[in-house]
């Protein structure tokens, strides 16, 4: 077991330090920082200084092992647009794109896993070929057109909820949540359903193919002749034994929801790391755009590889034959 932690480890170091490359490279070659930061009355001898001072005559690799250093202490420097500290910018956002996500994951799972039930064990009746069909349309619309159709039907025509912004927020620390006012609680609902709608398709036809693999099994069939009631055997039974693929999922799908979230943010202005990011793309804001990749990188990897380690816990399989792949290669 410690082979296959220090193996998966290894992988995750091997990733985090390609996407580190790839958040250099912009940083690198994609404008030059000394004119974004000066202004226009500066003199040449004075962007020569800066450029000496951050370091940009130093060769590539040096340039580069700074950055990795820096950036494993959070340090990604100074935003081009807003003359703050990167860090500081991210973990003011960073709580409303969290707030989104995990409201957005909770409905995906109360609504997509009693949907998948109902489409398994009702699996030839109108309801459940028209849910099957709703999840078609949920996998095939862009998140940016339900937000909009959300944002229509809502806001324009209902005036039940508010189109964009996070409402009223309270400051616990320096966290600030929108979850304790009731303006917070409002606006999230749109762009909480916006995000979720892909999710929830997912969940709900996972749950039905596992639900319909697991009804066949020879247990559920003795259960049932043991006159156990049937909601009991489908709702407890069945659908216990169908859960872990679906926490696995969302493990695992909660890095797209951070990172597909500016999408749901932009359409909402919901002031979150996504929108963060859309701004900086628009005003060439390199630092905050390296801060963000490396950011939702480390997210992605941390995840996968959390779900590897508790899949080889839970099945020793798994890490005897990374194992004994391992072996064969050496």
């Amino acid at each position: 077991m410690i082979a296959f932690l220090i193996k998966r480890a290894a992988n995750a170091a091997f990733v985090m330090l390609a996407v580190a490359l790839l958040a250099f490279l912009i940083f690198r070659f994609f404008g030059d920082p000394v004119e974004m930061m000066v202004n226009e009355q500066a003199t040449q001898s004075d962007r020569a200084e800066l450029r000496e001072r951050l370091g940009l005559n130093d060769s590539f690799v040096t340039q580069y092992t700074r950055f990795v250093g820096n950036a494993v202490q959070g340090d990604f420097g100074m935003s081009y647009r807003n003359q703050q500290d990167v860090m500081v910018l991210i973990k003011e956002r960073f709580p409303a794109t969290f707030e989104l996500v995990l409201v957005a994951t909770i409905l995906s799972l109360i609504i997509g896993i009693p949907l998948g039930v109902i489409t398994a064990v009702h699996r030839e009746s109108k309801l459940a070929n028209l849910l099957q069909l709703g999840s078609i349309v949920g996998v095939s619309l862009p998140s940016f057109v339900v937000g909009i159709m959300l944002i229509l039907a809502f806001s324009v025509s209902l005036g039940w909820l508010p189109a964009f912004g996070r409402g009223d927020t309270v400051q616990i620390g320096w966290w600030s949540t929108g979850l304790l006012t009731p303006s917070g609680r409002r606006a999230l609902v749109l762009p909480a359903i916006s995000l979720s709608t892909f999710q929830i398709t997912l969940v709900m036809r996972l749950v039905r193919a596992e639900m319909l693999e697991t009804l066949r099994a020879d247990y559920i069939k003795f259960a049932r002749a043991r006159g156990i009631p049937t909601d009991r055997v489908q709702w407890r039974h069945a659908l216990r034994n169908c859960l872990m693929p679906v926490i696995t999922l969302t493990g695992m799908q909660i890095g797209n929801l951070i990172a597909f979230a500016l999408v749901t943010e932009t359409v909402f202005q919901w002031p979150g790391m996504g929108l963060l990011f859309i701004q900086a793309v628009t005003f060439v804001d390199i630092p905050v755009m390296a801060a963000y990749l490396m950011l939702v990188s480390f997210i992605f990897v941390a995840l996968n590889t959390l779900v590897d380690i508790t899949y080889a816990w839970v099945d020793p399989r798994l890490r005897d034959d990374a194992a004994r792949a391992g072996g064969a290669n050496g």
